[in-house]
């Protein structure tokens, strides 16, 4: 988690918000950028109030969405696994409406993209912190206008290890693996995975040219979450998208 990679530490990584939270928040960052020689102990408990009022945050996150009856739904992957392609493909199918908060450390690319497919969408640009959190998610919500959809996505940053360890204040998490990326992405990556409600194979039209045990693959999402779902993506297919469309259609009636 940020603990390893460092993300936590760097100046870039604060929030600018007007409730009391935010500000503590803040100075826990502070704290630890400003004293490298804090021991493990002072540390780990840094970090833990960090991660504490991150939680607080994001169940605010929750009671907001949960106010306007929308259904949020955070994405996580490796970067150039098909986050935003399903987005844009699933706004063809889909029966629902849709708004996406989009996180890269830099450029408006993706929110861009989204934005020409008719999707309220708004960027969130995280300089070098490698995760969004739900404090970066409160401030993005507010440019979203939740009377207008029944989903809202929260697509994070590319990376497989700390988006996983921070609660955004959504409701189910759908983690995708490409089949480009080669197996033991899920053995190698635990965490993420455990996380997910969902996991969705992409590109899998790409199969044949390349050495991956699919059936294996599912085999090991399911050991370390028995009862994940599990789907396969294939943007050529327009079937596999509505696949998906009717697993979060589902949900978002279960609730």
């Amino acid at each position: 988690m940020c603990a390893d990679c460092g993300c936590s530490i760097t100046t870039e990584h604060t929030h600018q918000h007007s409730h009391d939270g935010s500000h503590e928040h803040q100075k826990a960052h502070a704290h630890l950028h400003d004293n490298p020689q804090l021991n493990d102990a002072q540390t780990i408990s840094v970090i833990q109030k960090i991660l504490d009022k991150n939680d607080h945050e994001a169940e605010h996150n929750r009671e907001h969405l949960n106010s306007h009856n929308v259904l949020g739904i955070n994405l996580m992957s490796s970067p150039g696994s098909g986050k935003t392609t399903l987005l844009e493909h699933l706004a063809d199918v889909s029966n629902f409406k849709f708004g996406v908060i989009e996180g890269d450390l830099e450029t408006n690319r993706d929110a861009d993209r989204l934005k020409a497919k008719g999707i309220e969408a708004h960027q969130i640009q995280t300089g070098s912190a490698c995760h969004l959190d739900a404090f970066m998610v409160h401030k993005a919500l507010h440019h979203i206008d939740l009377d207008k959809i029944d989903v809202c996505f929260v697509e994070n940053v590319g990376n497989l290890v700390c988006p996983a360890s921070y609660d955004v204040g959504t409701h189910l998490n759908i983690v995708l693996v490409s089949v480009p990326e080669g197996e033991d992405k899920i053995a190698k990556y635990p965490v993420m995975f455990r996380q997910a409600d969902l996991v969705l194979f992409t590109k899998t039209d790409l199969l044949p040219y390349f050495d991956y045990d699919l059936e294996k693959e599912k085999e090991s999402a399911r050991k370390l979450k028995p009862n994940v779902d599990i789907l396969e993506v294939n943007i050529k297919d327009e079937q596999s998208i509505k696949d998906v469309a009717s697993w979060i259609e589902f949900k978002r009636k279960m609730r």
